[in-house]
């Protein structure tokens, strides 16, 4: 197929994009380039073809001839999300349904739309399942719902949506994230020997390696148009819902002589459990191959051998907040997150 995918980048772009060329699909990056100054280390055979451009600005013209896009190019993760709630859900929400509508309007027949289980917001005894209520809690979370409901509208005979709730993912990345729960605690074990967590670690968080998330959409791009008409799969694994102080345990054994400590209680009410039966049934081909004992111990190999440092690790490009905050507060972006000229 002929893919265009957006966010191609970023810390899901940059190692989803090469999976793709190598299962035979001619894919074309789009990427506004925020944390281009990043690059963890070497860790990918190729980078497609990549236009650097707001999605805001891709027009119906722009996407002529593609078979199928893959949307992922948003302000990634809550923290983000907050600080700038007007602009993230005119990137988020509008800007999203926008590209869907010019994708359709192009003759693009498959849309794949990377979601995620933060959907589901506050948990409780049920297992959350792609038919389960929506309950988002943050600006990140409501657009990624508002963007489902009104995507899905779109879906006609000639136009497939596929939505992909990813669990939090996880695993390294040349274009690396330690803004995410097992990122950011395999850094902090090999940058400080310590892991001093605030809570007592009891909130649920299902987890998905970054490469199981490039396999998942291989595999959307493979399947009979019926089996991703207007469907959404939860990205995961039912074995890999761990509470966050099982997270920790993992991490802490997987970089020797790591001190581990806990402290009482939570005030983070975003705890779920997530069933992920559908796309192991459903979508042909799929099956996590990894789980975060995998992860862990990647991340101590590749800081092991980049010599990974406290300078490093704290640097703006990994972690999306204090990336924007630098470009904004350096006056590269304007108001609205555009690049000034």
């Amino acid at each position: 197929m002929n893919v265009l995918l957006t966010g191609s980048g970023g810390y899901i772009g940059i190692v989803a994009a090469p999976v793709l060329m190598d299962r035979g699909h001619q894919v074309t990056g789009v990427d506004t380039g925020f944390y281009q100054s990043g690059w963890l280390y070497n860790g990918v055979r190729q980078i497609p073809r990549t236009i650097q451009k707001d999605i805001r600005a891709i027009t119906t013209e722009d996407l002529a001839g593609y078979d199928a896009i893959i949307h992922m190019a948003e302000l990634s993760n809550d923290p983000l999300g907050q600080l700038n709630p007007t602009i993230t859900y005119k990137i988020n929400h509008a800007g999203s349904v926008a590209l869907a509508q010019a994708a359709k309007d192009a003759g693009v027949s498959r849309f794949i739309y990377m979601s995620s289980c933060s959907v589901y917001g506050v948990g409780d005894a049920e297992i959350k399942t792609e038919g389960s209520v929506v309950n988002p809690q943050t600006a990140y979370a409501e657009c990624k719902a508002l963007v489902e409901r009104d995507v899905s509208a779109l879906t006609d005979d000639n136009f497939s949506p596929t939505f992909m709730r990813n669990a939090t993912v996880y695993g390294p990345s040349p274009r690396q994230r330690f803004d995410v729960v097992l990122n950011n605690l395999s850094g902090l074990a090999w940058t400080t020997g310590k892991i001093a967590m605030t809570s007592d670690g009891t909130p649920w968080r299902p987890l998905v390696h970054i490469l199981d998330v490039a396999d998942a959409l291989a595999c959307v791009l493979a399947a009979p148009r019926e089996a991703i008409h207007n469907q959404i799969f939860n990205v995961g694994d039912t074995a890999q819902n761990y509470r966050v102080r099982e997270i920790a345990e993992i991490v802490a054994e997987a970089f020797p002589g790591c001190e581990l400590t806990f402290g009482a209680g939570d005030k983070d009410n975003r705890s779920y459990r997530v069933s992920f039966e559908k796309i192991n049934t459903q979508l042909p081909g799929f099956q996590c191959r990894r789980d975060a004992h995998i992860g862990a111990q990647q991340f101590r190999e590749i800081f092991g051998r980049i010599g990974m440092t406290d300078e490093l690790f704290k640097a703006p490009p990994y972690t999306r907040l204090k990336m924007l905050q630098q470009l904004i507060a350096t006056r590269q972006l304007d108001d609205d997150f555009f690049w000034r000229a």
